[in-house]
């Protein structure tokens, strides 16, 4: 009964809204002239001051169309009008999120909530009048509502839609089947006694607080009538039945399955292991664990130059005595980003004091009498002392339930999936870091893609497959860190090359680094170069590749072209 009463609900919300976002009393909408059509050409964006308080809206003409939209991505609040313009869409700069320009609904991501979508006409004399609710421009967002074009067929109140795992996935699936006008059950299975919250942040900032970093409020799963059963997780699937067995032994039974459950840090056993202070970084209360012991007389090693032993130790250095990276690469990064980007990036850290042990690994973890982690051997016999270990080898997948159930798996863990996110078992769709699935981009090459923009994006494409409305796979990979404050942007397939051409400046991070295998460019790396990486990944949605040849000379001018 719940669930019909709130469909009811979205539904009335969605005709009372209007599609303009500023219908309501008269005193809470605003109308202005903030140009002239003139002094805004074909295909360029613009933002306007709208309003007595210096809010601001984001003008975009498209085929001689006007539209009017708030103007800072929803995400982390980049300035759009900085980003790259696709045919019916803006993308953003820092992250590649993508709005509609028509409705202003969020297509890519990371994200969850939409730019609100103004009226905007022009008026005789030729000024560009735009009307806009007050609140929803200074929120500059809104909430995604039930579609009543959309509303799903052939289910009710009593279908179940289960959803296994929290993270950026499962969330955006649960978020997207109700705006899609899902009327049934929608339960989601938590690990963690978490709500879903941004995990990519955790390396960055180890002393985050859950309530700055949780996707959504605990009162909006209610209001949304998402079921999020915490602490509890998948040990079985029996597809013949429809039913999910979890690990109090409780069973669900379920219409239609989305798995999302991630992976896990990698952990080697070897002699030592299992001491104490030896730490993976994969929930909140690994990094609060980690915070909570740093101290400034502390040697910290570091297992791994992956993104998360790298982000690991440009926090820690300032706060412990020291930092030792060891990596069994010539460079941190060598295989994605190539030897010149990754002797740059060893240059920035070793200036801030971080320490390399290159072209080795750890074979022995040795202990104290207090059973925790005193020092590392290393496979070269060298000993580093450690008071404190974290590892950033790679990762697992957490898929072992699904052993001996009718879903096919890798040797990996991985699933397969097609190119709308199902599985060999009709019903049963996977999706996330676990979702072994088509690329666009790569000629719908299969690959296990651990990206955050991707997980939201699967968890989108699912909701609209599992609904019966057919939607393929279109997204590039879209991924980024933020090193000692510097924001590396990577777009496009990674370690797929035979050369790299940069353009910039290398020794100021400043610079473009474009991934070439024969004379494509499968991948750019930006820094300091936004929004390159944002117009790259957005050529490549539309189906324009970028040769080799037209990044090699003097002048680059691709960056200038229509994107679509």
């Amino acid at each position: 009964m719940f669930s019909i009463l709130y469909h009811l609900n979205q539904l009335y919300s969605y005709y009372s809204e209007g599609t303009v976002n500023c219908q309501g009393p008269k005193e809470n909408v605003i109308e202005e002239v903030v140009c002239q059509s003139s002094d805004i050409r074909e295909n360029e964006m613009k933002v306007f001051e709208f309003g007595k308080e210096g809010d601001q809206i984001l003008l975009v003409k498209q085929e001689g169309r006007l539209y009017a939209l708030g103007n800072k991505c929803t995400h982390y609040g980049a300035p759009l009008v900085n980003g790259a313009l696709g045919k019916g869409r803006v993308r953003c700069p820092w992250h590649g999120a993508c709005f509609s320009l028509e409705t202003g609904d969020i297509e890519d991501f990371p994200g969850l909530d939409c730019l609100p979508k103004f009226g905007v006409e022009v008026v005789p004399g030729g000024g560009v009048k735009v009307t806009a609710n007050k609140q929803l421009l200074k929120s500059n967002k809104r909430a995604r509502t039930v579609c009543a074009a959309r509303a799903p067929k052939g289910f009710t109140a009593e279908s179940v839609f289960v959803i296994i795992g929290a993270g950026a996935a499962g969330n955006n699936c649960a978020e997207t089947l109700r705006q899609l006008g899902f009327p049934g059950r929608v339960v989601m299975v938590s690990k963690e006694n978490y709500y879903p919250y941004d995990r990519i942040k955790l390396s960055k900032a180890f002393n985050v607080d859950i309530k700055q970093i949780q996707l959504r409020p605990k009162e909006f799963y209610k209001e949304k009538d998402i079921e999020v059963l915490k602490d509890k997780y998948a040990v079985k699937v029996m597809s013949d039945d429809h039913v999910v067995i979890l690990n109090d032994t409780s069973k669900l039974n379920y219409s239609k399955l989305f798995i999302a459950t991630g992976a896990r840090g990698r952990v080697i056993k070897m002699p030592g292991s299992n001491l104490n202070n030896i730490f993976t970084i994969r929930n909140i209360d690994d990094a609060k664990t980690i915070a909570s012991i740093l101290r400034s007389n502390l040697h910290i090693v570091v297992c791994g130059s992956s993104f998360i032993g790298m982000e690991t130790a440009a926090f820690c250095v300032s706060k412990v005595k020291s930092v030792t990276v060891v990596g069994t690469s010539a460079v941190p990064f060598e295989n994605i980003l190539g030897r010149a980007v990754g002797e740059r990036i060893t240059a920035l850290f070793k200036e801030k004091g971080v320490h390399f042990v290159m072209k080795t690994s750890v074979k022995a973890y040795n202990g104290d009498s207090d059973n925790n982690v005193a020092s590392v051997t290393l496979a070269n016999d060298q000993e580093l002392k450690a008071d404190l270990c974290v590892l950033g080898i790679g990762s697992e997948f957490n898929t072992e339930f699904l052993k001996g159930g009718e879903v096919l798996m890798n040797m990996d863990g991985s699933v397969p999936v097609d190119k709308f996110l199902e599985t060999n078992v009709k019903g049963i769709f996977a999706g996330g870091d676990i979702a072994f699935a088509p690329v666009m981009v790569s000629n719908d090459k299969q690959m296990s893609i651990g990206h955050w923009q991707l997980a939201h994006y699967h968890g989108y494409i699912a909701a609209h497959n599992m609904l019966g409305t057919p939607m393929p796979l279109k997204s590039v990979p879209f991924f980024w860190t933020v090193l000692f404050g510097l924001s590396f942007r990577y777009a496009g397939v990674g370690g797929k090359f035979d050369d790299v051409v940069i353009v910039g400046d290398v020794a100021n991070l400043k610079f473009v680094a474009y991934y070439c295998e024969g004379d494509n460019v499968n991948a750019v790396l930006t820094v300091g170069s936004d929004p390159v990486a944002a117009k790259f990944a957005e050529r490549l949605t539309n189906g324009k590749k970028l040769k080799k040849s037209q990044v090699t000379g003097k002048k680059i001018e691709w960056v200038d072209e229509r994107l679509y």
